[in-house]
C-alpha cells in the first residue's frame, strides 16, 4: 500500500478543519450555539491556531452570554489577523465583560478598517450611547445607516440616542424608519411610543405600548408607560389594572409601578405614598378610598 505523502495529508487535515468551521458557522446561524461551540473545540483540538475555529468559539461563547469567556479566543484570532468582524466582536465581548476602555479602543480601530462594517459602527455607536457620548454615538450610528440603510437596528438606536438627548421629533423619523424596514419591531415601537409621550400624545402613545405587549406581555417598560398613559388619559380604573396586574405577576416591580402611580400628572393625589402602595397592593376594583395608613 502506497503512504500518502506528509504535504497531502495536511492540505486534507486543512480542508477539512475548514470545513468543520462553516459548518459550525451553520450552526451559529441557525442559533444552535452549543453545536457551534463543540466543533470549535474539536478543530482547536488538532489546529490551536486556527484563526477561524478561535473567531467561531468567541462567537459561541458570547452568544451563550459567557462574554468573559469569549475575550480570550478572540483576542488570539485579531491577534493572528487583522480583521474587522473579529474585532468588532472582540470589542462587544469586552463591552459585556465590563472592560469599557478596552472595548473601545478595539471598536475604533476596527471602525478604521477598510472596507468599514455596519455591524462595526453598530457595535461602537452603543458602546458610545452607553458612555453618554451622544453626538458621536450618533455619528457612529448614521455612518452605519449610510453603509446599510435598511438595517433597522441601526435605525432604532439611533432613535435610541435622539429620546436620550429628549428629540422626540427626530426620535419619531428614527423609528419610524425601522418599522418601515420592520414592520411591528418591538423596540421601535415602544420607542416611537417613548417620543409621543414625550410630546404629550397620550392616546397614541398608550397604542403603541398596547402593540408591544400584544407582542411580548412580559415587557416591563410597556407595562410601565401604558400605566402612565392611561394615567394621564383619566382612565384610572384601566391604569391600576394593569399595573396591578404587573405588580401581581412580578411583586419586585412594586416600587416602580408605584413611582407611576404617584408621579403622573392627571392621576390621583396621594396625601401619603403608603396610601398609594396599600391601595396597589389591594384587590379592590375603581378607586375608592383606600384605608387610612397607620
Amino acid at each position: 500500500m502506497k503512504r500518502r505523502p506528509p504535504n497531502l495529508i495536511g492540505k486534507n487535515r486543512a480542508a477539512a478543519d475548514e470545513n468543520a468551521v462553516r459548518l459550525g458557522a451553520q450552526a451559529l446561524d441557525a442559533k444552535r450555539c452549543e453545536e457551534a461551540e463543540r466543533v470549535a473545540r474539536e478543530v482547536l483540538v488538532r489546529n490551536p491556531q486556527h484563526a477561524g475555529a478561535l473567531h467561531l468559539l468567541g462567537i459561541a461563547v458570547l452568544s451563550q452570554g459567557r462574554a468573559r469567556e469569549a475575550v480570550a479566543p478572540l483576542q488570539q484570532a485579531a491577534h493572528d489577523c487583522n480583521d474587522a468582524l473579529i474585532e468588532t466582536h472582540l470589542g462587544k465581548a469586552l463591552r459585556e465583560s465590563g472592560r469599557m476602555s478596552e472595548a473601545l479602543t478595539c471598536l475604533q480601530r476596527a471602525a478604521t478598517r477598510t472596507p468599514p462594517l455596519s455591524s462595526t459602527l453598530h457595535e461602537l455607536g452603543i458602546l458610545l450611547a452607553m458612555q453618554r457620548r451622544y453626538d458621536e454615538a450618533e455619528a457612529a450610528f448614521k455612518r452605519g445607516l449610510e453603509l446599510a440603510p435598511t438595517d433597522a437596528d441601526l435605525s432604532v438606536e439611533l432613535g435610541g440616542v435622539y429620546i436620550s438627548r429628549a428629540e422626540a421629533a427626530n426620535a419619531k423619523l428614527a423609528f419610524a424608519r425601522a418599522l418601515s424596514q420592520v414592520p411591528g419591531h418591538p423596540r421601535a415601537l415602544h420607542g416611537f411610543g417613548t417620543a409621543l409621550l414625550f410630546e404629550g400624545e397620550f392616546a397614541r402613545a398608550a397604542e403603541r405600548f398596547r402593540q408591544v405587549l400584544a407582542r411580548n406581555p412580559s415587557h416591563v417598560r410597556a407595562r410601565l408607560d401604558l400605566g402612565h398613559c392611561l394615567l394621564e388619559l383619566g382612565r384610572l380604573d384601566e391604569a391600576a389594572a394593569c399595573l396591578r396586574a404587573m405588580t401581581n405577576e412580578a411583586p419586585q416591580l412594586h416600587g416602580k409601578a408605584l413611582k407611576v402611580l404617584v408621579s403622573a400628572g392627571r392621576g390621583r393625589f396621594w396625601l401619603r405614598p403608603s396610601a398609594a402602595a396599600m391601595f396597589l397592593r389591594s384587590q379592590s376594583t375603581g378607586w375608592s378610598d383606600p384605608p387610612a395608613a397607620q
